[in-house]
């Protein structure tokens, strides 16, 4: 899945063009739908903290951010175990 830079609003939608328009409303929905998959794959204690959030990229970049840090710690923590794990059997 492809996530939107960046949805931007139009200041004046008046001078649209309806192909213009069609863009939009496709990339709202894209957005919508990428938002709704998140809110459905996330647990709802942090699903509050991300309410807030405008896009589906803003949610994934808050997301990432957050937990990024997590993976190398459970890779670092996963790695102290295995050695612990062969120092007790040698």
């Amino acid at each position: 899945m492809s996530f939107l830079k960046e949805l931007r609003e139009p200041t004046d939608s008046a001078t649209m063009t309806q192909a213009q328009r069609t863009e939009l409303d496709g990339q709202r929905l894209k957005d919508l739908k990428a938002k709704n998959y998140l809110f459905q794959a996330i647990d709802r204690s942090i699903l509050e903290a991300i309410l807030c959030k405008d896009t589906s990229k803003h949610i994934w970049d808050s997301m990432k951010k957050k937990y990024q840090g997590s993976a190398r710690a459970k890779r670092q923590q996963l790695q102290a175990l295995r050695t612990g794990v062969r120092k007790n059997f040698e």
